[in-house]
């Protein structure tokens, strides 16, 4: 193991380019670029502040490994296998360790994010924590580019003389610059040539399998990479796992890419942990993720060549949930673990399947439950074995299990009243409650919004003395007003700019119907729409709840 060292740009420059040594890739196990914007700034301050950006890892190599180029205009809506490169036994530099910071600094240096380049703020550079930004970066479109800020990757690959440059960009103030700004203009274009153009500020370490070709073969290289990215928090485990998968299967990438997509295209979330932890389940392997059954023989082998029925199974259980349940979106479905053991069903027994009874019924009280909380596991091995002596699915079976591993089914009231603003299910029941809601819009921006009937910026104002020190505290504490019985679902036009926002109920409520209150479940009696009358309103409102859940049948009925 080699250690190289190179300036910025130079690296950037091989970065997709076959050109200079084979150019720098990224092989297909590295999961996809997921830094944000402040992210990626804050890189570049940490650049310019001359911070230690840590050792890259890298690959030296001839073998035909499926790769991808880096990604130079970034947007959200790409796709991985866009930029997939063929294959060849050509020499090429692939990156296992370092994505995320090469990856920024080619869309910084030569590229966009989300359409936009990156500017710096010539004048900032103050003195600051080093947690703060001191040198201060933003992507911005050209029409929002006024001095100070000044087009980064222009500043970086520019060859004309520093007196030049500093002239170029004094001219477009706009105004004559202090003296100190001067200073300051000039210290600013050094660091930035010298940090990115002059100085070998980036490290790597090679793994050299040309000049050594026994040093380190694929399967040596793919165990490099696990332990390298394992240690800290830049890889989930899933993409560890996933690792594993593409280094023997080339198609992987692009056939879990196809899955999630068909799978998410409906406002939903699912992701690479479910699918590798589904395909354990199913090939009866147990729900515990672990990096040693994927190194199992044959494991690997059973999840490419059954990919199509895992595929169709997950899709066909989605498929029934958006169309017999009230889960609709990503939102309403506090726990993705809920429909393993309906995949297992529908892939072990499909005929079964079909005729399935209860699955609606097992889904509400599980998730509105919480019966997969927690570490789940044991009780997805114990419903999967049940279900596999069964043959088929069976409710009264799967309540029983989960009885017996201690785990509540029943929603009582005081479980309903801790189903507030911010809680995992409060969506799962304002879906079943609002069903004439669209929620699942085209535009995500256009979903329903849960809302405080009694503003949060009014009960915190509403301030009473302290018991124990007689000073004014507020009255209401967080979970008063986030309180299931003070919220409503609004839709993004009701609630957004000139709709409810902080509007009181009894200014909202004015001019609202018998049809909208009773939609809403909001009490007629307009003197408990006062802000002084809160508490009150509260208390009406939760029997109003209580006696619509009991008619949906989420609530248990009230004994006689």
């Amino acid at each position: 193991m080699k250690n190289q060292r190179q300036t910025i740009r130079k690296i950037i420059g091989a970065l997709n380019d076959r050109d200079q040594d084979g150019g720098f890739w990224l092989p297909n196990i590295q999961r996809p670029f997921v830094w944000g914007e402040d992210q990626i700034c804050k890189l570049f301050d940490s650049i310019l502040r001359e911070y230690p950006i840590s050792t890259l890892l890298v690959w030296r190599t001839t073998s035909k490994i499926r790769r991808r180029r880096f990604i130079d205009n970034w947007k959200e809506s790409l796709r991985l296998s866009d930029f997939y490169v063929v294959e060849d036994d050509k020499r090429k530099n692939l990156v296992l360790d370092g994505q995320q910071r090469l990856q920024s600094l080619f869309i910084g240096l030569r590229g966009s994010f989300e359409g936009r380049e990156l500017y710096f703020d010539i004048l900032s550079g103050e003195l600051a924590a080093p947690d703060d930004i001191k040198y201060r970066f933003a992507f911005l479109g050209g029409a929002d580019a006024k001095f100070p800020w000044v087009n980064f990757k222009k500043l970086v690959d520019s060859n004309a003389k520093m007196r030049e440059i500093e002239d170029d960009m004094a001219s477009r103030a706009g105004r004559v610059l202090s003296p100190s700004e001067q200073d300051k203009l000039r210290d600013h274009i050094d660091l930035v040539r010298r940090t990115f153009t002059s100085e070998e500020a980036i490290t790597y370490q090679e793994l050299d399998s040309i000049d050594n070709p026994s040093l380190y073969r694929e399967d040596d290289v793919v165990e490099v990479f696990i332990r390298a990215n394992s240690g800290g928090t830049r890889l989930g485990k899933s993409d560890l796992l996933f690792s594993l998968l593409s280094a023997t299967w080339e198609l992987a990438d692009e056939e879990m890419e196809i899955l999630l997509e068909s799978l998410n295209a409906h406002g939903f979330a699912f992701d690479r942990d479910f699918v590798l932890k589904t395909c354990l389940v199913l090939l009866g392997e147990g729900a515990r993720y672990e990096v040693s059954k994927f190194r199992k023989p044959g494991i690997r082998d059973q999840i490419e060549s059954k990919w199509d029925d895992i595929s169709e199974a997950i899709r066909d259980v989605l498929d029934w949930v958006r169309a017999k349940t009230f889960i609709q979106c990503d939102k309403a479905l506090p726990s993705y673990l809920a429909l393993m053991p309906l995949v297992y069903v529908r892939f072990h027994h499909p005929n079964e399947w079909k005729t399935a009874k209860g699955v609606d019924t097992y889904l509400l009280r599980c998730l509105l439950a919480g019966a997969f909380g927690g570490q789940p596991d044991n009780l997805l091995d114990a419903l999967v074995a049940r279900f596999s002596e069964l043959n088929k699915f069976d409710a009264d079976e799967a309540f029983q299990i989960i009885r017996n591993q201690n785990r509540s089914l029943e929603l009582t009231q005081d479980r309903l009243w801790q189903t507030g603003y911010g809680s995992k299910a409060i969506h799962l029941l304002l879906n079943i409650w609002y069903r004439d809601f669209n929620h699942t819009p085209a535009y995500e921006d256009n979903l329903p919004q849960v809302d405080h009937i009694f503003p949060q910026k009014l009960l915190k104002q509403q301030k009473v003395p302290s018991i124990e020190t007689g000073r004014l505290a507020m009255k209401y504490r967080e979970s008063d007003r986030n309180q299931l019985a003070n919220c409503m679902l609004l839709s993004r036009e009701e609630n957004g700019a000139g709709g409810k926002w902080d509007t009181p109920p009894s200014i909202w409520f004015a001019d609202k119907d018998d049809v909208y209150l009773e939609k809403h479940l909001i009490p007629k009696n307009r003197d408990l729409w006062e802000l002084d009358r809160f508490e009150g309103f509260i208390e009406a409102r939760k029997l109003l709840l209580v006696d619509h859940f009991r008619k949906l049948k989420v609530l248990p009925a009230a004994t006689t």
